[in-house]
């Protein structure tokens, strides 16, 4: 199937006589016929669901759906996007060991990675996205146990070559850890470029509605974790599991596995059966939605290129952005409904300019139907010196416009009437 097939058709099917809709399973606890069943579920020995924080029948075949999309062995459905990017890292590391980063990244995830993993003692290095190889490769430690990028990065907008750090991961035998969050699917297919684990925060463009929180990790099945002596906790027994050897007894769906099964157990950062239906429902019309937020955008981004009082703008569908030539490489059918630009004027002029719209909703969300705007250096990176401002591609006076799927000349309007204010 193609993928806009695929949004409406994967993950559950019905079958004679019931319901075509996918079900909410509105149960914590399943029952069994006996206990060797039991014993069978908790030494992973059989598959099945014995309670929700681990799996439930409506999460799992949403699951199955991203998966699929994605084109991977397996997914883990998170109740937040924070909490899928946290496991995907915890997952493989721990006190003492590091993670390369790109600097270009959200400021929850920056925040995440700077602060509250490196107080559980997981050392975090940022590069430069656009920096060379060499230097690249002069960040990695012998205790490196990731590279993690953004495909698209929030707000930047900058598009990241995802084959350059995917090689370099490769050649020091790393995976490669990818959000793919406002490339979605339908834009992106990170592991055909080499990528291993594919996160999304499933609340932006995979719900789209802003009605429900979530994130998800997905496993390429690509990565070979055993080649090393890297991952011990994949490779070497686990005792809380009667010994269970993850790349042993789950071969190419090792990590997913151990995801669920230790740090989802664990953590506790489940999802529930509603928000899995509701992220389903968005995923049935991401593709038709996704085109026309794309459309949108170039038009706007257009419009905005040669308005008088923008200083810049930065949207990979441009011909003149710098990531135009990358953008046609990994975006080829569209570069999302995300702009960021600066109008003249400074930090001041983007703050009037923000509080002048009238359909564009200012709120701290971003992708979905509605078209938003935020002043990033006034809310989800606050957070941030300056300095750091810069390293993650933002400047102060910096508006991150999500253009949403309403009627283009009605979003223009709003942009015409709020851009003469200032």
């Amino acid at each position: 199937m193609k993928i806009e097939t695929k949004c409406v058709h994967s993950g559950y099917q019905a079958q004679n006589g019931q319901p075509d809709a996918l079900p909410i399973y509105q149960a914590t606890t399943y029952k069994y016929d006996s206990t060797e069943h039991i014993q069978a579920l908790f030494d992973l020995k059989e598959s099945g669901y014995f309670y929700t924080r681990l799996a439930n029948p409506t999460v799992g075949y949403v699951e199955e759906k991203i998966a699929d999309l994605e084109g991977g062995v397996g997914a883990m459905i998170t109740s937040a996007g924070q909490a899928a990017t946290m496991a995907a890292i915890v997952n493989i590391a721990g006190n003492g060991d590091h993670v390369v980063s790109t600097s270009t990244i959200y400021g929850g995830t920056f925040n995440l990675f700077n602060v509250s993993l490196r107080k559980l003692g997981i050392e975090f290095t940022f590069v430069d996205p656009e920096a060379g190889e060499d230097e690249i490769q002069a960040q990695i430690r012998p205790n490196t146990k990731a590279i993690f990028g953004e495909t698209i990065a929030n707000p930047a907008i900058s598009v990241l070559d995802i084959e350059k750090f995917a090689n370099i991961a490769h050649k020091n035998g790393l995976p490669f850890i990818i959000d793919n969050t406002f490339a979605t699917p339908v834009l992106c297919r990170p592991f055909e470029y080499g990528a291993d684990i594919v996160l999304h925060s499933t609340t932006k463009y995979m719900d789209g509605h802003a009605v429900q929180v979530g994130g998800v990790i997905v496993d390429s099945g690509n990565f070979d974790w055993a080649a090393s002596d890297k991952f011990p906790g994949l490779t070497q027994p686990d005792d809380s599991y009667h010994g269970v050897v993850y790349t042993k007894d789950f071969g190419k769906a090792a990590y997913i596995t151990k995801a669920r099964v230790q740090v989802m157990r664990d953590m506790g950062m489940a999802p529930t059966a509603e928000a899995a239906f509701l992220i389903n429902l968005g995923l049935e019309t991401l593709a038709l939605r996704i085109e026309r937020h794309c459309d949108n955008a170039l038009k706007v981004a257009e419009y905005l290129q040669q308005h008088s009082k923008v200083k810049s703008i930065s949207y990979p569908g441009l011909k003149s952005d710098l990531y135009y030539e990358r953008a046609q490489k990994y975006l080829p059918k569209g570069a999302s409904g995300v702009i960021s630009f600066c109008p003249k004027g400074g930090r001041q002029a983007a703050v009037t300019l923000q509080d002048s719209l009238k359909l564009a909703q200012l709120v701290v969300h971003v992708a979905m139907v509605r078209t938003c705007v935020l002043h990033p250096a006034s809310a989800t990176h606050r957070q941030l010196t300056d300095s750091q401002l810069l390293e993650a591609g933002i400047t102060p006076d910096l508006i991150r416009l999500s253009v949403g799927i309403e009627n283009v000349d009605d979003i223009i309007a709003d942009l015409e009437q709020a851009l003469a204010k200032i």
